[in-house]
């Protein structure tokens, strides 16, 4: 309260004129940075898609549940029809631009416009940031969800009550848009939890629980509720039996657990078990899969968890490995622009079919027209993210011996501990793809930037630009 009286009477002090350019100011740069990490899309000329896309949008719109594809996220896409969707992706812009000038604040970079501008050119330019902002898609709300809860977590005070609401807001609406999601919000909390135990022997700042606690919490309700809203179902998102099954098919396991167990009349894949395909992608989704001829996912589910279960106890040694193999592969691939393909026939189908309005404009963008090479990229954007993942554990060490703002040295741990359980919940539970990690790769390089910039760069002006409240919160912070 003293520091949130001090800040107000420093910009009540503080002289009109310099308080009307300083909000300008502001109000340029956010403008930018928001048009900076929406670029893919208006060089596009479209929002970009992914074969999903069209799944969220007809699970809100025909309010059925669809597998792995929340009804909330499809709710906001079909409020953005009449804008052609690019009120999604605006909205995830500026939710990223918010996260990333708050993060920086919490580290004493706060009152820098050029720095909050300059910070999100590097990251739109040398990381996959900007690909997941300007798609269609939940994905963002992954890397905004692990930016908000190590605000959550470690902002205390420094966090005015309605960024603490906002950012709440925003983990828990992330939590609902998809499973991972949850997942990954349920792990930092349990991660938090152990740190209040431990933070003192490893000597980093102590977590709060109740706020990312709450944030989870919320993220449940939300979940349960919109589907229910939307589908009449107060049910999680369903499909998570089969993606397991999936993993089971790439990794050999099913094929052993039926050459072990068929003939058995009570089990109908034993007709197929010498057609199983070689990835698990291909059981899932391709049509000639045995998995269409058993009824597809929602006929097949009771008997996927099944033989899953069952697996689970006659190899448990096969599976850990499997998961750790799983784990290990999904931590390294960090490659930009899986699965943006030029045509998905239920996208369109979808956007056709749903939104009218914006099928003109989709069937002209770019991507429709012509595939995306990210080779010149990707000699970018993996070893930019590489580079930064593996210096996380070294900015944490750094942190505990004092070498770094303690701030930077919980952001890194935040953020390489996101990873790995990412890497986890992708790897070990479904099957490893570049998509899953490279959404929440760009925090690995920005979290570097941090460190570096607030522990030895902190004392240098911004052109000489900043507000007066933010400089009354970094004189207040003891």
């Amino acid at each position: 309260m003293d520091a949130t009286l001090a800040r107000a009477k420093a910009w009540l002090a503080t002289p009109v004129g310099t308080r009307l350019a300083d909000i300008a100011i502001w109000i340029a740069v956010v403008a930018i940075t928001i048009v900076v990490l929406l670029w893919p899309a208006l060089r596009n000329g479209f929002p970009i898609v992914f074969y999903d896309t069209g799944g969220y949008l007809a699970a809100a719109v025909e309010g059925q549940l669809a597998n792995g594809r929340a009804a909330l996220y499809g709710a906001l896409l079909t409020v953005a029809i009449s804008s052609d969707f690019w009120l999604v992706v605006v909205v995830q812009s500026a939710t990223v631009v918010w996260l990333l000038a708050l993060v920086l604040r919490l580290n004493g970079l706060g009152g820098r416009p050029l720095l909050l501008l300059s910070v999100s050119i590097g990251l739109a330019l040398a990381t996959a940031l900007p690909w997941y902002t300007a798609q269609l898609m939940p994905d963002i709300w992954l890397l905004a969800a692990v930016l908000a809860l190590y605000a959550l977590a470690f902002g205390g005070s420094r966090l005015r009550l309605m960024e603490v609401a906002a950012l709440i807001a925003v983990a828990a609406f992330a939590a609902a848009t998809h499973m991972g999601t949850l997942a990954l919000v349920l792990a930092v909390c349990a991660a938090c939890a152990a740190m209040r135990i431990t933070a003192a022997r490893l000597r980093m700042p102590r977590p709060s629980l109740a706020r990312p606690l709450a944030a989870a919490v919320f993220g449940i309700a939300l979940a349960l509720l919109s589907n229910l809203a939307f589908t009449g179902e107060l049910r999680f998102t369903p499909g998570g039996s089969n993606f397991l099954f999936g993993r089971l098919v790439q990794t050999g396991i099913a094929a052993q657990w039926l050459e072990d167990n068929c003939p058995d009349p009570a089990v109908e894949l034993c007709t197929y078990r010498t057609k199983l395909p070689a990835t698990g992608d291909d059981w899932l989704w391709d049509q000639a899969s045995p998995l269409v001829e058993l009824g597809g996912w929602d006929t097949f589910a009771d008997e996927a968890r099944s033989i899953v279960l069952s697996s689970l106890a006659s190899y448990p040694l096969a599976h850990l490995r499997a998961a750790l193999g799983g784990t290990v592969a999904q931590f390294l691939m960090v490659a930009s622009g899986d699965g943006l393909t030029p045509w998905s026939w239920h996208t369109q189908w979808a956007i056709e079919t749903f939104a009218p309005h914006a099928f003109d404009a989709y069937r002209s963008a770019g991507q429709q027209r012509a595939a995306f090479d990210f080779t010149v990229t990707n000699r970018l954007h993996v070893p930019v993210a590489l580079a930064g993942i593996f210096a996380l554990p070294l900015l944490v060490w750094m942190a505990r011996r004092g070498l770094l703002r303690p701030s930077a040295g919980v952001l890194a741990g935040t953020v390489l501990f996101a990873l790995v359980a990412n890497a986890a919940i992708c790897g070990a539970l479904s099957n490893p793809h570049h998509r899953y990690q490279s959404r929440l790769a760009p925090l690995a390089p920005f979290a570097f930037a941090v460190a570096l910039l607030s522990t030895y760069g902190r004392r240098r002006a911004d052109s000489g630009i900043r507000i007066a409240g933010n400089r009354a919160d970094e004189a207040s912070r003891p």
